[in-house]
């Protein structure tokens, strides 16, 4: 793990897309904060700009930093949650224009997989996570279904869990407004 954790922050410091697991499905991601970075990500997935990213944090400081005020509930739902959550909250921040919605909202996600934790404080900044598929096609639920021109595109393929056979899932998302608004997007 170390040796990719090495690789894939080298290339992100440097601007550049790595393609990793993460706490769902496999992503790909770069530095959140650089807007020609997300630019590429856009490019690889052939996806309009209109379509928000997500962006993973390793835990609610870092999450302080990029949106606020994060609203008090957000750590409750995150933490009864059964399985990973991201969610759309207002007020975001120090972030690529392009990461972030028009009203100002992200789509966040605290992960709990080890090598992205490591790996965002290594950077110390969040990264964006988006499915590793073409835009409008089904999101591969292992390494072995990423369509190969993805694989080409990026900077680094991270070869941890590749073998892994266990499909992952999206995780859920919940649109949480300052006001304590909440809606369900995806369970």
């Amino acid at each position: 793990m170390q040796d990719d954790l090495q690789c894939a922050f080298n290339v992100l410091v440097k601007g550049g897309v790595i393609l990793y697991p993460t706490d769902t499905i496999w992503g790909i991601g770069c530095d959140a904060t650089l807007e020609t970075a997300v630019r590429r990500i856009y490019e690889i997935k052939h996806r309009s700009d209109s379509k928000n990213l997500i962006i993973l944090v390793p835990d609610f400081d870092m999450l302080d930093r990029y949106v606020g005020p994060v609203p008090a509930v957000a750590r409750e739902l995150i933490s009864l949650s059964e399985r990973p959550l991201t969610l759309i909250l207002d007020n975001a921040r120090n972030l690529a224009p392009n990461v972030m919605a028009d009203d100002g909202s992200v789509a966040v996600r605290v992960t709990g997989d080890m090598f992205c934790r490591q790996l965002i404080r290594l950077l110390g900044m969040p990264i964006v996570s988006t499915s590793a598929n073409i835009s409008g096609r089904p999101w591969p639920s292992c390494f072995i279904q990423i369509d190969k021109s993805i694989i080409k595109a990026v900077d680094y393929t991270v070869t941890l869990r590749q073998s892994e056979k266990t499909p992952g899932r999206p995780s859920g998302i919940i649109r949480l407004r300052a006001d304590g608004t909440i809606k369900v997007i995806r369970e």
